[in-house]
């Protein structure tokens, strides 16, 4: 069965960086082994062969870097269906598994490092404070930014996660399984408990669909988000925001004034309408009824597990007044409970609790599993009335010697209260522009003043929008009859205004603008938020006012470009400038990564971000406001994904000032939230990193304006030769749809929102989400590198000065660093080769595939000339061996995967729907779809 070669017999002893290597082959190894026993039981023996027949040609040609695509074609040339069908799901939960391992590996890292004291690791809180002790920050200064620190990693429902949860869960027992195999020996019986039931977890996934049988709604999008709250973030973010008072106590001897609320978990999910039809009020009130029913659940239990645990008897302590009073207030005349004030206590806070949830979920209480109160009591007004009572029980038990129960067990709690409170997360609202202007349009033409809003020019418009938000009165009438996209938005709009009145501000707390480009699109949000009264008109003296934050998202090359622009005219409003006000005097600014590199390519899209994000500082400073910027980020580095940790340190001066929110989406939500320890390394990275960009302030990303021109340069050229292949050549659209498998990605279920914005086939009007997913697939992966090669050539080809000037870039200059280091992870992971063969089975036209393949094949070849020559290393994995070995490790399990994708879409598109099995064939490219997909790990 598939397995990775045996390591070498007298292996060098790991080091502190690569610590446990060959207990992590050891994992592999197993858990292929296991894997190749169910396949052997449940497919046969034929089928087992063949699979392992196909790894070892995979393998061998890997080791010998020679093409091994002609061998696997004859191996798995013409097979039955069903016989592909299992060569690919073995595949496929073979990469999973290993995924698991490399996962597990990770984590058995970092105890390592612990244990033999080696110091705090790179990216921790403890190392970067220790760092910034070093560099002579300013304690008070260090103190004072850890107490002002905002770290919003916001969930959305981008789908680019084609597991189901089923999957999810099942593997994240094979991890516990095999955490609990480490230290055991051959010879334990443990041991040999644990090998079986990993194989029956094994069998459970290979008797398990990969795939989803249906495509996900909203509300199934809703509820795989809440999950990675039980699985990690209850846990996790009290206990990171904790750790950051126990560091500051350590190396400064005082905690930050206030660390409450350092981490806030975001969502998407439910209120992001841009593009997505199935977004409704109904969806919306769905999702916060959800949010606020798992934080409540988290609530309630906590409660109850401390009204078990807090056994004290009065004969043995003698708690405070106030705790006995709370005691009294309880109703609670158990007599076996007479002597145990605290149980009492803490069951009259439990009833008020669970009436307090009773009046803020409604009929939706009875979503909660928990028990009922005996004893019904008055609901607390707020939550910040338990908190009280809370501190009122650590009180007490100070005063008797029990400050570690305190500490231990009530502190978490009241923490985990003041995080979540009854909202969970803040619902981000989200929508496109020119569904606002309609909207607004409407509103006006019915209210009697303007039948002609979409022809007015942007002065105008604003003047209008300008009146209306100084009027008092409201433009919606009951009897007017509306177009259906106005009902149902301002439906939209009415319950995020009934949500806030409910639970507060943080329940819904931003509203994102997709395609931003004048100040009109930002004043049509306010008034619409106005009816229905989240903004507030000056009045008797009182400035206009905003129960949340409008945010504008610059996404295209031409929209960063004007950003800055906007901006200005936008703060230099004055209507809107005193709704700045009413927000504590910030701005907030979305930038995004997505659509600016499929609009520009990789390099200029990094440029341009990076400039936009200066520029914007320098507005706000100029206008006196505090600019917090919300970085849509994917997973890939295509889509601004990449190591967060040296993506924040890059960013311009002042562009981290105490505050950042980052998406969150597809794949890497698992891969960062599944479990503990991940949620734990994401975070404290986020956290680590923002507290050291803040801490630099203007000593930040500082480089030399020779650099910045010189990169302006490169981006300009590196522009030129993307939109030249992308944008400039008819034929492209059709030879990226037949080379790459997009049309067929389009039936997964994955998601709830459509592919594209539109029924057309532009590559304008895809989103950027299934381009970069479909390049991902083809292992060509254009998006993070073409255009790279070309502007390095243009910029220095001939001139010794700008090579040596890049060089120097690179060692000197952490953006440009980050991004070059980036761009070789990708240029790692594409294989020109396989590339080939999918450009050789699939176009179908010969002239278009000579003439783009070749271009793609050149720019391709001199992109890792010029990294090299700015790296000094022809390896661009030089500095991560860590992701080479994990790359070694899985490439024999995707090659197969690429030869029989190729077959399967060759057989799919050339046969006619009547096709015997067709439907069969379909499944088997949407199974090696996920599998590839699993194998690059960050797909989208």
């Amino acid at each position: 069965m598939p397995t990775p070669p045996p390591p070498p017999p007298t292996p060098a002893p790991p080091g502190p960086s690569d610590h446990g290597a060959d207990a992590l082959s050891g994992d592999i190894r197993l858990l292929g082994r296991l894997l190749g026993d169910v396949v052997r039981d449940q497919a046969g023996d034929r089928t087992f062969d063949l699979i392992e027949a196909a790894r070892r040609v995979a393998v061998r040609g890997r080791r010998d870097g020679e093409s091994s695509v002609a061998e696997l074609e004859a191996l798995l040339g013409p097979q039955p269906i069903e016989q592909t069908l299992h060569v690919i799901r073995a595949f496929d939960w073979l990469s999973l598994l290993a995924n698991t391992a490399e996962d597990l590996h990770v984590e058995r890292r970092r105890r390592h490092h612990l244990s033999i004291g080696s110091g705090p690791q790179p990216g921790s809180l403890a190392a970067t404070v220790d760092q910034l002790e070093r560099d002579g920050v300013d304690t008070a200064t260090i103190v004072e930014i850890m107490g002002a620190l905002q770290v919003s990693p916001v969930i959305t429902a981008h789908p680019t996660e084609v597991r189901r949860q089923t999957i999810l869960d099942v593997l994240a027992q094979i991890g516990d399984l095999l955490e609990r195999l480490d230290g055991l020996g051959d010879a334990d019986q443990r041991r040999s408990d644990i090998v079986r039931q990993l194989e029956a977890q094994i069998l459970t996934l290979w008797q398990t669909a990969i795939l989803r049988l249906s495509k996900l709604r909203v509300s199934d999008e809703i509820n795989e988000s809440l999950r990675y709250y039980d699985a990690s973030l209850f846990e996790t973010i009290p206990r990171l925001e904790s750790d950051l008072e126990a560091i500051a106590t350590e190396h400064f001897g005082a905690a930050p004034s206030d660390t409450s609320q350092v981490i806030s978990m975001g969502s998407w999910i439910g209120g992001d309408r841009d593009g997505n039809p199935f977004v409704t009020a109904d969806v919306m009130r769905l999702a916060i009824s959800r949010q606020t029913t798992v934080a409540l659940q988290h609530h309630l239990d906590e409660i109850l597990r401390l009204s078990v645990e807090l056994s004290m008897s009065a004969r043995l302590i003698t708690p405070t007044e106030e705790l006995d009073a709370l005691a009294t207030a309880s109703g609670d005349d158990s007599a076996f409970r007479a002597d145990e004030p605290y149980r009492r206590a803490l069951r009259g806070m439990y009833a008020r609790l669970y009436a307090f949830s009773e009046l803020v979920l409604g009929d939706d209480v009875d979503e909660l599993s928990c028990p009922t109160p005996r004893t019904p009591l008055a609901p607390y007004a707020s939550l910040e009335e338990l908190i009280d009572d809370l501190d009122t029980v650590a009180t007490s038990l100070r005063s008797h010697g029990a400050a570690d129960l305190a500490d231990v067990s009530v502190a978490p709690v009241q923490r985990s209260l003041t995080i979540f409170g009854a909202h969970l997360c803040g619902l981000d609202m989200r929508q496109n522009s020119a569904v606002h202007e309609k909207v607004v349009a409407d509103l006006l033409r019915h209210a009697g003043v303007s039948d002609d809003y979409l022809e007015m020019d942007e002065t105008a418009r604003i003047d209008v929008l300008t009146s209306e938000l100084r009027s008092p009165r409201l433009l919606r009438h009951p009897t007017a009859v509306y177009d259906d996209q106005t009902v149902g938005e301002l439906a939209v709009l009415d319950e995020a205004a009934a949500t806030v009145g409910r639970l507060g501000r943080r329940a819904v707390p931003h509203y994102v603008i997709s395609m931003a480009t004048a100040v009109s699109d930002v004043l049509e949000v306010a008034v619409l938020l106005k009816e229905v009264g989240l903004v507030r008109t000056a009045s008797a003296g009182a400035p206009a006012s905003s129960q949340l934050d409008i945010v504008p998202l610059f996404e295209t090359i031409g929209d960063l470009a004007g950003s800055s622009t906007t901006l200005a005219s936008l703060l230099d409003h004055d209507v809107y400038a005193e709704l700045i006000a009413s927000r504590d005097n910030r701005q907030e600014v979305m930038i995004g990564y997505s659509d600016s590199n499929k609009d520009g390519g990789y390099l200029s899209s990094q440029w341009n971000l990076f400039a936009a994000q200066a520029a914007l500082v320098e507005t706000a400073r100029t206008a006196g406001v505090r600019l917090r910027l919300f970085h849509g980020r994917g997973g890939t580095v295509g889509r601004g994904g990449g190591p967060a940790y040296q993506a924040i340190l890059a960013q311009p001066p002042g562009s981290v000032d105490r505050a950042i929110r980052v998406t969150e989406q597809g794949e890497m939500v698992a891969a960062k939230y599944a479990q503990p320890a991940l949620a734990r390394r994401n975070l404290e990275t986020l956290v680590a990193a923002t507290l050291a960009a803040s801490c630099s302030g203007e000593l930040g990303d500082a480089a030399p304006q020779r650099h910045r021109s010189t990169m302006s340069d490169l981006a300009d050229a590196a522009f030129e030769a993307y939109r030249t292949l992308v944008y400039g050549d008819d034929r492209f659209a059709s030879f990226f749809r037949q080379i790459t498998p997009t049309n067929e990605i389009a039936t997964l279920n994955v998601g709830s929102r459509p592919a594209s914005r539109t029924k057309s086939t532009a590559i304008e009007d895809l989103r950027a989400i299934p381009w970069v997913f479909g390049w991902t697939q083809c292992r060509l992966m254009i998006p993070a590198w073409y255009g790279a090669g070309s502007a390095f050539e243009t910029i220095a080809g001939s001139d010794e000065t700008h090579q040596e000037e890049l060089r120097q870039m690179y060692a000197s200059w952490p953006f440009f660093r980050t991004i070059i280091d980036n761009m070789g992870m990708v240029l790692a992971k594409a294989d020109i080769e396989i590339g080939r063969r999918y450009a050789d089975v699939l176009v179908t036209d010969d002239s278009m595939r000579s003439d783009i393949f070749g271009r793609i094949e050149h720019e391709h070849q001199l992109t890792r000339t010029w990294h090299e020559r700015i790296t000094g290393s022809p390896d661009p994995l030089r500095d991560n061996p860590l992701l080479a070995r994990s790359l070694r490790n899985r490439y024999p399990y995707l090659d197969p995967l690429h030869v029989i994708q190729i077959d399967l879409l060759r057989r799919f598109r050339d046969s006619d729907d009547e096709a015997e099995d067709r439907d069969l064939v379909q499944r088997g490219i949407q199974l090696t779809i996920n599998a590839i997909a699993t194998g690059i790990r960050n797909s989208g």
